[in-house]
Formats: C-alpha cells, sequence, structure tokens
C-alpha cells in the first residue's frame, strides 16, 4: 500500500487478511488457549515465540500470540513507517519493556527532560537498574558513555510542549539507540524513525484509541529490536488485551480526521487564550516564536491537539479555573474525543522532584489542555467563564485595571 495516501493506509492497515477470512470487520479472538494439532508443531510454535518470532501456524496460547493483537501492530508499524511493531498493556508497560531490552548494552540512559511523569519517575527509581543523566538537547554528546545504552525524548514534551530536534539528538547519540515518545503527536504529525530514531513509543490510551476506554502502549521499530521486545512481554506477562487491540485498531481507521480537527480547535484556543489579560503565559508549538528551530514542516505536519497555559495568579487561580469549568473536563489523560484539562504538578508529574518540575518549566499555575472535537467557540466560552469567575484573576484584573473583552469582540 505504498502509493496510497495516510489517510486511506489508516483505514486498510492490518486488514490484509480479511478477504480471504471472508470477512469485513475484522474478527476479535478472545481465546486463552488454542487447541493442538500435534505436539511437534506446538513445540515448534513456542520455541519461534519465545526467541521472539511469530506462531508457526498455532498461537499456543494468549499470552504468547493473539492474532487480533498482531493486526493491530502490523497496522501501527505500516503508519510509522516501521518493520514491526510490538503492543503492550500500557505506555508505561512498553516503556520498561523498552529499558530492559536495551539492558544488555549498558546500564546507562541518557534522558531529556520534560518527559511524562511515569516516565521520569521509573527513570529515577532506579527499578531497573540503570543510571540516568539528564540531559539538555543540545548536551546528548557529552553525556554519553561507554556503557550508554539509549537515548529517550519525548517531543512533543509533556507537559510543556516543548519540540526537540531528533535528527540532531540523533547524530549526537552517534551508535545509541534513540527512543522517541510520540504519543502527543500521533503517526499523523510525525514519524521519528524517519529522522533516524530506533524506537517509538505511543501511550495508545491516547489519540490511538481516542474514545478514552482503552489502556495501552505500542513500540514500533526494526525486527531486531521487536523481536527482544516480545521476549520481554512474554517472560514479564505485559501483553496487550485483544479486545483493547481491537479498539485500538478500530480507532486508527478515523486517527487522521480526529487529529486534525481536534488541532483546529487548539489553534483556536491558543489565539484567544493568548489574548486573554487574565492568561500569563500560553505554551503551543504553533504560537509565534515557540517553534525556533523550524521544526513545524521539516518534523512536525502540524502543531498538534494539545497545549499548556499558566494564568495570572499562579496556582491558586489555576485551581479555581478547574472548579469553574462545565464544559471541559478536569482529568487526566489525553486525546480523547471531549475536551479535557488537568494540574501537572498535581497530577501527571507530582511524583517528579518539585525543584525539577520548576527547573523545566511545570511551574504551580500551569495548566495542560487536550482539545477534542467540540466546537471550539464552545470550549471558549467555558474557559472564558472560568478565567472571569476565578477570584484571584478578579483581584489581579482590578488592579491592574484591565478591562475583560468579549468573546464576540475577538476573531479567531
Amino acid at each position: 500500500m505504498a502509493n496510497e495516501t495516510f489517510e486511506t493506509r489508516c483505514v486498510h492497515a492490518g486488514r490484509d487478511d480479511l478477504r480471504r477470512l471472508g470477512v469485513h470487520a475484522p474478527p476479535l479472538d478472545l481465546s486463552t488457549t488454542y487447541p493442538l494439532p500435534d505436539l511437534e508443531t506446538a513445540a515448534a510454535s513456542i520455541e519461534s515465540m519465545a526467541n521472539g518470532g511469530g506462531p508457526l501456524g498455532n498461537p499456543v496460547y494468549a499470552r504468547l500470540y493473539n492474532p487480533t493483537v498482531g493486526r493491530f501492530e502490523a497496522a501501527l508499524a505500516e503508519l510509522e513507517g516501521a518493520e514491526e511493531a510490538v503492543g503492550f498493556a500500557s505506555g508505561m508497560a512498553a516503556l520498561t519493556a523498552c529499558l530492559l531490552a536495551v539492558r544488555s548494552r549498558g546500564s546507562h540512559v541518557v534522558a531529556i527532560r520534560p518527559l511524562y511523569g511515569g516516565s521520569d519517575h521509573l527513570l529515577c527509581s532506579r527499578l531497573l537498574g540503570l543510571d540516568v543523566t539528564w540531559s539538555e538537547p543540545d548536551g546528548v554528546s557529552r553525556a554519553l558513555r561507554p556503557d550508554t545504552a539509549l537515548v529517550i525524548l519525548e517531543t512533543p514534551a509533556n507537559p510543556t510542549l516543548a519540540l526537540v530536534d531528533i535528527e540532531e539528538v540523533v547524530e549526537q547519540a552517534g551508535r545509541v539507540p534513540v527512543l522517541v515518545d510520540s504519543t502527543f503527536a500521533t503517526p499523523v504529525l510525525q514519524n521519528p524513525l524517519r529522522h533516524g530514531a530506533r524506537l517509538v513509543l505511543h501511550s495508545a490510551t491516547k489519540f490511538l484509541g481516542g474514545h478514552g476506554d482503552v489502556v495501552a502502549g505500542v513500540v514500533a521499530t526494526d525486527p531486531a529490536l521487536a523481536s527482544e521486545l516480545r521476549q520481554i512481554r512474554i517472560a514479564t506477562g505485559a501483553l496487550l488485551h485483544p479486545l483493547a487491540a481491537y479498539l485500538l485498531h478500530r480507532g486508527l481507521q478515523t486517527l487522521p480526521l480526529r487529529v486534525r480537527a481536534s488541532q483546529h480547535g487548539a489553534e483556536v484556543l491558543a489565539q484567544r487564550l493568548a489574548g486573554h489579560p487574565a492568561v500569563q503565559a500560553v505554551h503551543y508549538p504553533g504560537r509565534p516564536g515557540a517553534d525556533g528551530r523550524g521544526l513545524l514542516g521539516r518534523q512536525m505536519h502540524g502543531p498538534g491537539s494539545l497545549l499548556s497555559f499558566e494564568p495570572r495568579g499562579g496556582r491558586p487561580a489555576a485551581l479555581r479555573l478547574l472548579q469553574e469549568l462545565r464544559l471541559v473536563t478536569p482529568a487526566v489523560s489525553l486525546g480523547s474525543t471531549d475536551t479535557l484539562i488537568q494540574h501537572p504538578a498535581s497530577m501527571t508529574h507530582k511524583v517528579v522532584d518539585p525543584r525539577t518540575r520548576e527547573e523545566v518549566g511545570i511551574s504551580g499555575g500551569l495548566l495542560r489542555i487536550s482539545v477534542g472535537l467540540e466546537d471550539p467557540e464552545d470550549l471558549w466560552l467555558d474557559l472564558e467563564q472560568a478565567l472571569e469567575a476565578a477570584s484571584s484573576t478578579r483581584l489581579v484584573l482590578a488592579a491592574a485595571r484591565v478591562p475583560l473583552q468579549s468573546s464576540r469582540s475577538r476573531t479567531a
């Protein structure tokens, strides 16, 4: 399907066997075990899967392989331009498997902040026996050691939306593999493998599922690392449930439509928030000056549908604003059809050291929004009334004697 557009491939990827099966929708296989035709075939199949390969005609047992999971993996690999992909029970299970897979190459990891709070916490915990050096994007080469096994980055970064030049990091890393958490971008807006990364990680819970009803992770990579990841998944039991894989595969069909529609909403809200006197700062890749390295168009196909902002008045104003919202839902996670807002310092990045949070721009007043598919005008009216209702915001505005503007006097 190399000649089809990305949108067409999203609809048809991972469905190559449906005509042969005589079905239109991919079947959902919930079997935990499979009848064995003979012991020799079963033994050969188990040996193949234990070594990171696929089944030889018979999956034997669901922890080893599931055809519904396999279809989703094939589809995601195609959309990322990867040879293979491996699904996991969650994004954190996927990251853990990646760290275990490179452990034989060394015990040192170079990581660029900010990362998702759970990722940061796992790296700092030393649970996996890894030594981590935190680096700025332009300092990766200086942070490398002979035992460096992996370089990790997230772009756009959670929750500041900072962009990292993948090609620059890959060049600095040399022979050390680079893992990119591309959850915020999705394959619609960014394909890190094409810029030299060796592993692409997604919390599939987010945009890939897209409806807030599935927890999963997936890694797209080359056959050698995919084989190691599958071995780890079998040994640790971090398998992706077939029902989750079914929902994820279905979600891929509408992924481009959802991402681009919510991106439009984010662009509208970022502009409106930036022009509101009660807002101190807006962080969004599409804002003027936010993309100093010219990565939009070169690395990303668009600024995405997440943004963060800081209301005047800091943490008290941010918390009051959350209480006043009526349409936007205060909740963690992102990439769903409805708009979610959360306070990173209290939620997703609570486990990160407070001093580190401040150093990477996660202030007490920072709020992160994942824009959904609602009408941007409805979302703005809700955000505007919440800003105006926050008591600390009123005090700030009164002291500054700055009148509030009606949304009807501003254009998108």
